[in-house]
């Protein structure tokens, strides 16, 4: 019998941040509300909002066949004979691996139950059986996420507190509290969303987005825009309109790429790369480093769109060179992708280049206090260590974090023309976290600053910390 857990209440599971503003009454706002921010539960705005942010279960089709779930990670799976340990989304490809060991095989994937799910409405279900599974799954192409657009957080929303009768902001920092708040919108009273926001289309492009009019617009002219990967052809790198004109404008619109893949004749070939640095040059001409070694090579693009092949041919590395073909371009604002691939084979480059020039981040930081809006460590949110501090950037290079009782204090520099930022607060608790000769910035606004970085063996540990101006 499986078992429901149950989701907390998003007013009391939330964390948020309360703004006490001067006392004004619901009747107040409703005499001068702001029209074009004003949310209300049930309106087609919301309905579409909580497609957005809804857990998409597509990713693990190869396990659950049900784009409406999602496994919880570590799970153990057998597949035609062979056991899999699967801990993270890397380990699914060793799943399609072992599908493709013989055409003769079944393809069945059994798994050790029990196991937990997320579901659609971010819900964990503990299931003991295939058929309790199969209880939960739904038709995918019936599944009602929308994937094509993504929400970029921090986003706050304000509503009148009637315990104290003032307007109090929300601080909502991803899709579950996203889901959550637009749920509980019926028990809040008076709220608005406020704007501008940034969402994120499937095309790698940033939008701002200024009123819950153009908010709505833009969710339903991005819906089916993309391909969602909800089938269970999970080798089929999603039907694209790719021309060769997009793939050379990405792959030169970042300087440096490391190998995220590379699989030949079935053999993981990832970690003899780890430290191969991939430059695109405009001229079709390819440079490789790594550490004191340098490849030179070309590279090209042709064909029509939706069917482009890319030619690689670097001297010293054969594992690379061959006329691969165009598979899926992510250009998310923080991590940037391009996949390719011949048969089984896959070679996907990753990138976590800045589209931001130094001098503005260093203009930009100087200019105003800040807060962590969110900070990541290796996916673990530790956002609320840092709450209540107050960051101040100066441009002799010092930098101090103060929340009133105590101040962490440090330094910083902005590297020249390589995208990269230092933080060196020494042992100061909790800022020492920040410490690193590394960041990559990832994006840049007058208001929001987001920067990066991986390390650990394989690229294992990933931090992400988002400035917000005050």
């Amino acid at each position: 019998m499986k078992t429901q857990i149950k989701r907390s209440l998003f007013l009391l599971s939330l964390a948020f941040t309360i703004i006490l503003s001067s006392c004004r009454s619901e009747d107040d706002l409703s005499i001068d509300p702001p029209i074009d921010a004003n949310i209300e539960a049930n309106s087609t705005t919301a309905l579409l909002m909580s497609k957005v942010a809804m857990s998409d279960g597509s990713e693990d089709n190869m396990i659950d066949f049900a784009s409406n779930l999602r496994v919880q990670l570590p799970v153990t799976v057998t597949v035609n004979g062979i056991v899999l340990n699967v801990t993270n989304s890397d380990d699914y490809e060793d799943i399609l691996d072992a599908f493709d060991i013989s055409e003769d095989d079944s393809d069945e994937v059994i798994i050790s139950y029990p196991i937990t799910v997320i579901l659609s409405d971010f819900s964990a279900v503990v299931v003991n059986s295939g058929a309790e599974l199969q209880g939960l799954t739904i038709v995918t192409d019936n599944d009602d996420d929308i994937e094509c657009i993504d929400f970029d957080y921090p986003i706050t929303a304000s509503f009148f507190n009637e315990n104290t009768d003032t307007v109090s902001t929300i601080t909502i920092n991803n899709d579950n509290q996203m889901y959550d708040f637009i749920e509980d919108l019926d028990e809040l009273s008076a709220v608005s969303i406020n704007f501008p926001i940034t969402v994120a289309l499937a095309d790698g492009s940033v939008e701002t987005i200024n009123t819950i009019q153009e908010l709505e617009a833009i969710i339903e002219a991005a819906d089916g825009t993309c391909d969602e990967d909800d089938n269970n052809d999970f080798n089929d790198c999603n039907a694209n309109t790719y021309t060769t004109t997009y793939f050379e404008d990405s792959m030169l619109s970042c300087g440096d790429w490391t190998i995220d893949k590379l699989k030949r004749n079935n053999n993981n070939l990832v970690d003899i790369y780890e430290e191969y640095i991939f430059t695109f040059n405009a001229d079709g001409t390819l440079t490789v480093t790594e550490n004191a070694n340098e490849f030179n090579g070309t590279w090209e693009a042709t064909g029509a769109a939706g069917d482009v092949d890319v030619t690689v041919n670097v001297v010293g590395l054969p594992d690379f060179n061959d006329t691969w073909n165009l598979c899926k371009i992510n250009l998310q604002p923080v991590e940037k992708q391009v996949e390719l691939k011949i048969g089984t084979d896959r070679l996907r480059f990753g990138s976590y280049c800045s589209d931001s020039t130094d001098a503005d981040l260093e203009d930009i930081l100087e200019d105003g206090a800040w807060i962590v809006a969110s900070y990541s460590d290796d996916g673990v949110d530790e956002t609320v260590d840092y709450s209540g501090y107050e960051i101040n950037f100066s441009d002799d290079g010092t930098v101090f974090a103060t929340n009133g009782i105590d101040t962490n204090n440090g330094t910083w520099s902005v590297f020249a023309n390589d995208g990269k930022m230092r933080l060196d607060f020494g042992t100061e608790i909790p800022f020492q976290e920040f410490n690193d000769n590394n960041w990559d910035v990832v994006a840049v606004s007058n208001t929001e600053v987001t920067i990066h970085n991986v390390s650990g063996g394989n690229n294992s540990n990933t931090d992400i910390l988002t400035l917000q101006k005050i």
